[in-house]
């Protein structure tokens, strides 16, 4: 919504490009290598594939619901970016608001994946206990021009999976960038005018094209 998202949702397409709805993960995959594993998987296939590169909608979209969508938890994002509006929410709002939050984020990113060129990710070493079930995994995007971009993220283990629910560009956690935004507009409008806006804003982003072709 800002231009500060830009920033965010090319860094963090190039490390593992979001991702947005809970699904099975090997208990055994510890958490910085999982996002690891992500991470290569969608560079691999972004770099494989010119439709990709070009812009191709229909390809981008495929790649982000076979490699991305599976390994966020959207509704612990959401929850973190209402604040305390979440728990004066109905269980009707909380889902409208997780989904078209997730959505958003969906068509950010996506729209960030053929900016993907010769980048490489390097992840720092572990912190903290194999018995923690909150951690943050760290790591850098370097970029064949200037210098590497930060970026970590924020795993919880639910139930024997791992999932992200926040990541950090540059030393900006990508919840709190929406938080005042989601505060201000529940302010003016209460939570139902936010999911309004939210799914305007979906509708503008759904009909346009996820990069220029190639020339």
């Amino acid at each position: 919504m800002k231009p500060f998202m830009h920033l965010v949702a090319a860094a963090a397409t190039v490390a593992f490009s979001t991702v947005l709805v809970a699904a099975p993960v090997a208990a055994a995959e510890a958490p910085d290598a999982l996002v690891k594993r992500i991470s290569n998987e969608v560079i691999d296939s972004v770099k494989a594939d010119k439709d990709i590169q070009a812009g191709n909608r229909g390809k981008i979209m495929a790649l982000v619901n076979e490699k991305i969508l599976p390994y966020v938890d959207a509704e612990k994002m959401t929850q973190q970016a209402a604040g305390r509006h979440w728990r004066s929410a109905t269980p009707e709002q909380k889902q409208k608001l997780t989904k078209e939050f997730r959505d958003l984020l969906v068509y950010t990113y996506a729209g960030a994946l053929s900016t993907i060129k010769n980048e490489t990710v390097e992840f720092k070493p572990m912190r903290g206990s194999p018995t923690d079930t909150d951690v943050e995994v760290r790591s850098q995007v370097n970029v064949t021009r200037g210098e590497p971009i930060t970026l970590n993220y924020r795993l919880s283990n639910d139930k024997g999976s791992w999932k992200i629910y926040d990541v950090n560009v540059l030393g900006a956690w990508l919840v709190q960038t929406y938080t005042s935004t989601f505060n201000s507009e529940i302010g003016k409008s209460g939570i139902d005018g936010l999911i309004k806006r939210l799914a305007e804003r979906n509708a503008q982003l759904a009909p346009k094209p996820l990069a220029a072709p190639a020339k």
